[in-house]
């Protein structure tokens, strides 16, 4: 092991530790924002059509993409990034914690909806500034060496806060359906928490890098054309991109398929709202454990577990139609983001040959926005332009997102997990 990762071995412990308290509060809150059944179902209660419920992952995924490369360049001369971790993270808790406070002050307003969607665009403009550089911070302080079993440690942190968050919504949704004082209350709660989570970075130290180049800082233009022609050089980390598509079909069929349970299946809404992202939670775990603590299957593998899984969840929502079967397929979802969870950041820092990988967390989203912001887009409007053929319109949508992920499978299977960057 480099002197580097010897050094940050020694705060292991201590770093796993402020991560994970950091995740375990903001995972209170993530049920309620993030491949979330209960804004989906919040917006259909203040009338929005299937097209608004598309927009949601479409505007989370324009916001967090879009100013990605605005933190490539922030953080580009910075050797110790966990103040503006704390910063980032900051702003982005008080976003959620304003449009509570709006929506509990001003009540169902005739524009409740535009409101809700500029409000929800800014939270994940700010997300998108705040994960590259979060990403980038978390392998920096674990080594190599120990940055699966870390982030992993952290995930599964997160995911029983999320557990816990889910079911205290199923008790909000249950007690007070979708009203809009209580909604509000949710959002300003997950504010707070937001806020309060975010200073428990400071407990995490860091160690110089020695492989932080100094110099002439570039201007914003040179930054990100050098980063650009970086990455599409890199044919190797290119496929990786084109199989982690996965993930923006998964969050696609997350976000309809509790209206499909609820409108066709005859689930009650907050088993949709709550129970349904408790199995998934569960399923992250289970994954986050025997994958990353345990280190079962090497990164390709963890990869191929992950479209497996996805595309049998899939498989199952289009054949049955059961309580049960929505309970397996959020599972297997669970299973699915819990591997790619521990996999992703090492995989990227690995697979990118840079010591400082933020240009790479940065600029992947922005290229994969068109697929990831048009598909829930698209699937939306066919949704609500086909809502004669009922539940058949919902497994068409994910008959079609079915076929995506194989060929998810196919570039993961060419992707080099053991190398670094070729060219």
């Amino acid at each position: 092991m480099d002197h580097q990762g010897t050094a940050l071995d020694r705060y292991y412990k201590r770093n796993v530790f402020g991560i994970s308290s950091v995740e375990f509060i903001w995972g209170l809150g993530l049920p309620v924002v993030i491949e979330s059944t209960f804004l989906q179902l919040f917006v259909k209660s203040i009338g929005g059509s299937s097209f608004a419920i598309g927009l949601i992952p479409t505007f989370f995924f324009a916001g967090s993409s879009f100013f990605t490369i605005f933190s490539s360049y922030l953080t580009s001369g910075m050797q110790y990034k966990r103040n503006i971790t704390v910063i980032l993270h900051l702003i982005t808790g008080t976003a959620l914690f304003s449009f509570g406070c709006i929506l509990y002050l001003f009540g169902r307003i005739d524009q409740i909806l535009i409101l809700f969607f500029i409000s929800y665009g800014i939270f994940s403009l700010s997300l998108g500034v705040t994960v590259p550089v979060w990403l980038n911070f978390l392998v920096h302080i674990l080594s190599e060496e120990k940055s699966v079993s870390g982030i992993a440690y952290m995930h599964i942190a997160q995911n029983c806060a999320k557990l816990i968050g889910s079911f205290v919504l199923v008790k909000v949704v249950a007690e007070y359906a979708f009203s809009v004082q209580s909604s509000a209350l949710v959002f300003i709660a997950v504010g707070i928490l937001f806020i309060v989570g975010s200073f428990f970075f400071l407990i995490t130290r860091e160690v110089p890098d020695e492989d932080f180049e100094t110099g002439k800082r570039r201007s914003f233009f040179r930054h990100t054309l050098d980063s650009f022609k970086h990455m599409f050089k890199n044919r190797n980390y290119l496929y990786f991109l084109a199989g982690d598509f996965e993930f923006y079909v998964v969050v696609t069929v997350v976000s309809f398929y509790a209206a499909y349970a609820t409108t066709y299946c005859g689930i009650d809404k907050a088993i949709a709202a709550g129970v349904f992202v408790a199995c998934i939670y569960c399923g992250a775990i289970t994954a986050n454990f025997f994958l990353g603590t345990r280190g079962w299957l090497s990164l390709k593998n963890k990869y191929l577990f992950s479209v497996i899984s996805s595309f049998s969840a899939i498989i199952i929502l289009i054949l049955f139609s059961s309580q049960q079967s929505f309970f397996i397929a959020s599972i297997l979802f669970g299973l699915a983001r819990g591997s790619r969870m521990v996999s992703m950041a090492p995989t990227t820092k690995k697979l990118s040959g840079l010591a400082d990988s933020t240009s790479y967390f940065a600029l992947a989203p922005l290229v994969t926005l068109p697929f990831a912001s048009g598909l829930p887009m698209a699937a939306g409007k066919f949704l609500d332009s086909y809502s004669y053929l009922e539940g058949d319109a919902y497994r068409i949508v994910f008959a079609f997102c079915a076929l995506i992920i194989m060929v998810n499978f196919f570039f993961i299977m060419k992707t080099d997990f053991i190398g670094r960057a070729t060219r």
